[in-house]
């Protein structure tokens, strides 16, 4: 009878705890891990000489830019947004970040005024299916492309079709084989028309390199000047670092200055966690010399959740921190 009992007992308790398990409240939402605190690594350990085409890296240090995205999609527009983000920050930026669809063509009022300003463009080009390029299609827009990159008549970064191992791209890029002929086309026609104020930017992502499947979109280091990668904190909170580890591993074997095309941290983890955020992207970038130019997504695009959304304006301490990085002399190369 005891034993009945005590193993009448031992089962309600486990009935009491499994309830308890079983309505336990959602976690909350992760705080800035330590590693934020915490010195770090450094990994992209090639010294160089880069190899950098028309746009030369720094010697030390590294250059800063943005895209900000403005309230209006016009010249006006764009050209105000970048100054607005110059006098909150109290500096110029070395490289603004422009994107374009397949037919908009370079050179354009904002483009001129950038230009006047003494700022790099770093021209985000959204082109289109990769095996219709190959065909010659497109021909004669590229050619269109070529010769208005021509009359800028000044170095500029050129990003074909950025982030192109994302999963939904891969109805128009095919494959990493078809987006390589597509890129070297793309390049054979710029040498026909004897554009050569083009430094020519690879820039996957960061999920990419850890996934896997971003190398197989390399061209080859004789195809590209500039090697890059977009990383964010916006589902995924991690250091940087961490997150663009996979990368940074890669990208030291090869004698590639890098570009961060895209960094941002979401406002789903609070002014406090961004700032952290920042302030530890500022150490990873200057614990990595062969990082020679990053670039700030300021921009909340439309119909998306916080968790992608990283306009900085508007939030003092992430701003603050961002502000912070901008004023510091190593990303302010001579």
């Amino acid at each position: 009878m005891a034993a009945r009992r005590a193993a009448a007992l031992l089962g309600l308790i486990v009935l009491v705890l499994a309830g308890c398990t079983s309505h336990r409240r959602a976690e909350p939402a992760p705080t800035p891990s330590p590693d934020l605190t915490s010195p770090p690594p450094a990994v992209a350990v090639n010294p160089g000489p880069f190899e950098a085409g028309p746009f030369e890296a720094p010697s030390s240090g590294a250059y800063l830019g943005a895209w900000i995205k403005p309230e209006a999609l016009t010249h006006a527009g764009r050209v105000e947004a970048v100054d607005g983000l110059e006098r909150n920050l109290g500096r110029r930026l070395d490289i603004v970040n422009t994107y374009r669809r397949f037919e908009q063509l370079v050179g354009t009022e904002s483009d001129a005024e950038f230009l006047a300003q003494d700022a790099t463009l770093m021209v985000s080009w959204a082109t289109g299916d990769n095996r219709s390029i190959v065909a010659g299609e497109h021909d004669r827009l590229i050619r269109q492309q070529a010769r208005a990159i021509r009359k800028v008549r000044k170095p500029l970064l050129l990003r074909i079709r950025w982030e192109m191992d994302r999963p939904n791209l891969r109805a128009t890029m095919w494959s990493g084989e078809d987006y390589i002929a597509a890129y070297k086309h793309i390049r054979e026609i710029f040498a026909q028309e004897r554009t050569k104020n083009v430094s020519w930017v690879w820039c996957p992502t960061a999920e990419g390199f850890i996934r896997g499947d971003a190398p197989a979109f390399y061209p080859g280091d004789d195809h590209v000047d500039w090697t890059c990668v977009d990383v964010y904190a916006g589902n995924l909170f991690q250091p940087i670092g961490r997150l663009m580890g996979p990368f940074l591993q890669w990208a030291a074997q090869r004698p590639k200055p890098i570009v961060i095309g895209e960094f941002g941290v979401a406002k789903a983890w609070g002014p406090d966690g961004r700032a952290a955020w920042l302030r530890d992207a500022q150490r990873t970038f200057k614990a990595n010399p062969q990082i020679k130019a990053v670039v700030y997504f300021e921009s909340d695009p439309e119909g998306n959740g916080p968790n992608q959304q990283f306009q900085l304006t508007g939030d003092r301490p992430a701003f603050q921190a961002f502000a912070r990085l901008t004023k510091d002399p190593y990303f302010n190369p001579e």
